[in-house]
């Protein structure tokens, strides 16, 4: 079937909105819209970069999806990655639609929805219908197991979602990428395909996932102390190559980090995952092994402040400590923004007397994302009408654009945008048609989207500057102090060591609350405002920093 089953409605037009993912690492979420009637595919998680102080996640505005009428029939997942599934339990308790997924990844996907939640597995070359839209998935490789790109027939053409993919001649799970149903589908005709920008800088094809394997089993026989193995914990393949390579050398593997445990258990109870008979042990047993006898299998590998391997670093993690002849292993490569974090975590865990074994040229881990030649085969199978470079931050889409264009797409037909864009079709034309207006909401404990703007500045103020509280209480007929000024500091100045300048701030709020009642100001708002003013004017010229000032005025 060359096209999507065709029919009037609205105005002809399919748009395409994406609500995360462009011009950032991702948040991943596209939504495709028909009349009233739309599908999303994926609904994926960010995580925050240094500068969102005490947010746990950002995730898409999803508010969108129910403006102007729409209808969403369901969501569509590529993979089990976070940053293309991770927002499903946000979006599925306001929205709850039903969810279509390969059975990794609805496995995975269902561990965190709520209960009531609806799935649905679906199997490679396989097609769902979804009112005007038929979705089908083509098996691609990536760095965990079941991971698709998905053919999305609709009333104008065919559109490809790539997902994260490269094409792995010699896949852990024996499974190729199905290069033969990509190149039917161009047969057939492609109106878009939206392209992995992830790799888009590196030159070449991107090396087998059986690479890391083989350095697995060179390394680990040299190893006369334990392993501590950090990496993503979704990273299936790896965990299981980490694995094997441990049963080879007689040690004991023990997983550390809750979200490596959950991944493993539901990975090997639906068969992606073989464990070595008697090779999981507790992380209570493992410390009572042999040094020699042990590997840990670590969450942490992006740097985050609260993983286990960044509490194993600073020696206050619970349950394990780091020893000498300990080695870690990184089976990761930064995502772009945590570099800062990593190398904190790298320099930490060198300080604590470790050997720590990181980088390219180590061979300890290989991208899941393609590389310009594979990019180029996935466009030369395809043969789509237009490319929209997705996946990427802006520089990536660019050169995904451009590397497009080297295939032989024209110009035209290689669409730019970033989150929001409207990208028009209909079954011979392809533009940017304005923009939607798409946001970022916060994620902070049990809160969603109550952290904006002006909460996030704040915070970044205290962060830099430090808070001033100044306590006053008031005679109320008179307007006297007849309690403090008390003077507060956190994060500004240590107060043993600033008696001086914490004297005289004390001083100037006497003389901001007299001045009040001088002019016969005697609004408790007025108040505050003016020792914040006074206080503000003092400290700056004392000390050129700006803290933020709480006024805590009360009558007596």
């Amino acid at each position: 079937m060359a096209r999507g089953p065709r029919r009037p409605h609205g105005d002809g037009v399919l748009r395409v909105i994406p609500l995360g993912g462009l011009g950032e690492i991702g948040k991943n979420a596209t939504l495709v819209q028909w009349g009233q009637e739309a599908v999303l595919v994926d609904a994926g998680v960010q995580f925050p970069e240094e500068e969102l102080f005490g947010v746990d996640l950002v995730i898409p505005d999803f508010s969108v999806l129910r403006r102007e009428g729409r209808r969403v029939l369901g969501v569509l997942l590529t993979h089990g990655h976070e940053d293309h599934l991770g927002a499903l339990p946000f979006l599925l308790r306001t929205l709850p639609v039903p969810v279509y997924g390969t059975r990794l990844t609805v496995g995975l996907a269902r561990a965190k929805a709520p209960p009531q939640a609806t799935f649905h597995t679906a199997q490679p070359r396989t097609r769902v219908r979804l009112g005007p839209f038929e979705a089908e998935w083509i098996r691609v490789s990536h760095s965990i197991p079941d991971s698709c790109a998905i053919a999305l027939r609709t009333p104008v053409g065919t559109l490809v979602f790539s997902g994260d993919f490269k094409f792995d001649q010699t896949p852990i799970d024996g499974k190729p990428p199905d290069l033969a149903r990509l190149a039917e589908l161009g047969e057939e005709g492609v109106l878009a395909l939206f392209l992995d920008s992830t790799n888009v800088e590196r030159p070449g094809v991107t090396p087998s996932e059986r690479v890391v394997g083989e350095s697995f089993q060179e390394l680990f026989p040299r190893m006369g102390g334990r392993i501590l193995l950090t990496t993503f914990a979704t990273n299936v393949h790896r965990i299981q190559q980490a694995m094997e390579a441990a049963a080879r050398v007689r040690r004991k593997v023990a997983v550390v980090g809750r979200s490596m445990e959950e991944v493993i258990r539901t990975a090997h109870s639906l068969g992606y995952l073989h464990v070595p008979p008697g090779s999981l042990v507790s992380v209570e047993e493992a410390n009572r092994l042999p040094d020699p006898r042990v590997l840990f299998l670590v969450t942490g590998s992006q740097g985050e402040p609260f993983s286990a391997l960044a509490r194993i670093s600073a020696g206050s993690h619970r349950q394990v400590s780091l020893r000498p002849g300990d080695t870690v292993i990184f089976s990761a490569s930064p995502i772009p923004g945590n570099e800062v974090l990593v190398a904190r975590t790298i320099d930490a865990l060198f300080r604590a007397g470790a050997e720590v074994i990181y980088g390219t040229p180590s061979g300890t881990h290989v991208s899941g994302h393609a590389s310009q030649e594979e990019l180029r085969l996935m466009i030369n199978l395809l043969r789509p009408r237009f490319v929209v470079p997705v996946h990427g931050e802006y520089r990536h889409l660019v050169l995904n654009a451009r590397l497009a264009q080297g295939t032989g797409i024209p110009p035209e037909r290689v669409l730019v945008g970033t989150n929001g864009t409207v990208f028009a079709f209909t079954a011979t034309e392809g533009r940017l048609a304005g923009r939607e207006d798409v946001s970022n909401v916060l994620v902070d404990g049990l809160g969603v989207g109550d952290v904006g703007e002006a909460v996030l500045r704040d915070r970044q103020h205290l962060a830099r500057d430090g808070i001033v509280v100044a306590v006053v209480g008031l005679e109320r007929n008179s307007g006297r102090v007849v309690h403090g000024p008390e003077i507060v500091t956190r994060g500004f100045v240590h107060a043993p060591e600033a008696g001086e300048l914490l004297q005289e701030s004390r001083r100037r709020v006497v003389e901001a609350v007299t001045r009040c009642w001088r002019r016969g100001q005697t609004e408790l708002g007025v108040v505050r405002g003016e020792i914040r003013d006074a206080l503000s004017r003092f400290l700056y010229r004392k000390t050129g920093r700006q803290p933020m000032i709480l006024p805590l005025v009360v009558e007596l």
